[in-house]
């Protein structure tokens, strides 16, 4: 089986030969892997046999990005979108974004006029080749990229976005809808011109700690057209959607559902986001993919992590619908043996015993030859003519005849039933005719 096959089977809620692998070292944690046995020439991906390979165009309004300050721990540029950053030279922790470009109205119009699509936000060299090896591999190939709040914190300051998503919802509806389209015209490019996609990996944070950063209405205010676009448009072309959201988002999912998401990721265990709890709740209606707690993965106790897989795979991987992930991603603590062994038991409890069966029934249904309706067979006379067979509705329908009246102005007597039957073959019919 391959891997698409695989992934999708989970997102389709069908039983695959085991439960779908995927996951997000940190770059830090990578360089710490390489140090302990990953061998140099092989990526995390390849040696782990992760399933999803991911492409995307480049929908910044594409500012040069440039160094203002480096030293020993850390280094501060300008970002695509027009911004400051400061980041951990290793890049180990989520950068820390210290200037913003759009402070005004006036701020977004000149945004918004860097914001058209263009050839050039491909990476045609490189990545149409890597889609295409990946594609012919059997990976699940993604279009992967974002356009809601999470895209547009790069741009305005959380504290005065969250408020104005209150006070003007209108323009940050505006501001998410241009973004969205320039996502699903970049797509349409990118897959006219070679690119081969199953599904769609969007990812926009929506929550925190301890619920969602705004009302499910403030969602339906500013999001919901914006994600029922983009959803409908990548189901048009047969394409799976999944979004990543991070923190608690329960309060949403119903909404998430309705819009039309096919599966939700990652499941941060420590805001609350019980993968057993939402199976049994969403499970029938929404696929699943992460969930298990990454800080287990690093305990100097590994029955810990080995409790946290078996104890949630049982649930989360019944009937499908599930696929593997870290709750997050794999942070620089976790060394290259602790993560061997999470995959070893990722594979051990990810099984499903009954697929083979289930395999050999769906082979035997494709081997069956197909139903052909009923031929209506043609009833014949007694001496192998075709009956004339007419239909009593058919009679029903007939405009009613006249009989020519007697002499005396009386009908004749009706036909005797011996002599109706006799009209109904045609070998009775020329022998009155004979007469």
């Amino acid at each position: 089986m391959t891997s698409r096959e695989r992934v999708l089977r989970a997102l389709n809620h069908k039983i695959p030969d085991r439960v779908p692998i995927q996951d997000s070292p940190w770059d830090a944690t990578v360089k710490r892997w390489y140090k302990e046995g990953l061998p140099e020439d092989t990526t995390p991906a390849e040696y782990f046999g992760f399933e999803f390979e991911f492409f995307g165009a480049d929908t910044s309004p594409r500012f040069p990005v440039k160094i203002i300050e480096k030293n020993e721990e850390y280094i501060i540029t300008t970002t695509p979108q027009g911004g400051k950053r400061k980041n951990h030279r290793d890049y180990s922790t989520t950068p820390e974004i210290i200037d913003w470009p759009i402070k005004t109205k006036d701020d977004w119009k000149e945004i918004k006029k860097r914001l058209k699509p263009d050839f050039t936000r491909v990476d045609w060299a490189s990545g149409l080749a890597r889609n295409k090896i990946a594609y012919e591999e059997g990976k699940f190939c993604c279009y992967s990229g974002g356009y809601g709040y999470d895209i547009l914190q790069s741009y305005i300051r959380s504290e005065q976005l969250l408020s104005i998503m209150a006070e003007d919802p209108d323009w940050v509806k505006e501001m998410i809808m241009t973004l969205a389209e320039l996502t699903i015209v970049m797509a349409e490019l990118m897959m006219k011109n070679g690119f081969k996609f199953d599904g769609a990996f969007l990812y926009n944070d929506m929550g925190y700690k301890n619920g969602l950063l705004f009302s499910p209405d403030t969602y339906m205010k500013t999001h919901y057209e914006a994600d029922k676009i983009v959803f409908e448009y990548f189901h048009s072309k047969g394409m799976k959607v999944l979004l990543h959201s991070c923190g608690n988002v329960k309060e949403i999912i119903p909404v998430l559902i309705e819009v039309g998401l096919d599966c939700l990721q990652p499941l941060e265990v420590k805001a609350g986001m019980d993968v057993i709890e939402l199976k049994e709740k969403y499970g029938d209606k929404l696929a699943f993919m992460g969930g298990i707690d990454v800080r287990l993965m690093a305990d100097p106790d590994p029955t810990k992590i080995e409790e946290e897989i078996k104890k949630k795979f049982e649930v989360a991987k019944k009937d499908g619908g599930y696929i593997y992930h870290s709750d997050h991603s794999v942070p620089k603590d976790v060394s290259f043996q602790q993560y061997c062994n999470v995959i070893e038991l990722v594979k051990k409890y990810g099984v499903y015993p009954e697929y083979e069966e289930i395999r050999k029934k769906e082979e035997m249904e494709k081997e069956k030859p197909p139903v052909k309706p009923p031929v209506k067979k043609e009833r014949k006379g007694i001496f192998g003519k075709k009956k004339e067979v007419k239909e009593e509705k058919l009679e029903a329908e007939k405009p009613p005849v006249s009989s020519p009246a007697t002499p005396s102005g009386e009908k004749p007597p009706a036909p005797s039933e011996k002599e109706e039957k006799k009209k109904k073959f045609s070998f009775f019919k020329k022998r009155e005719e004979k007469k």
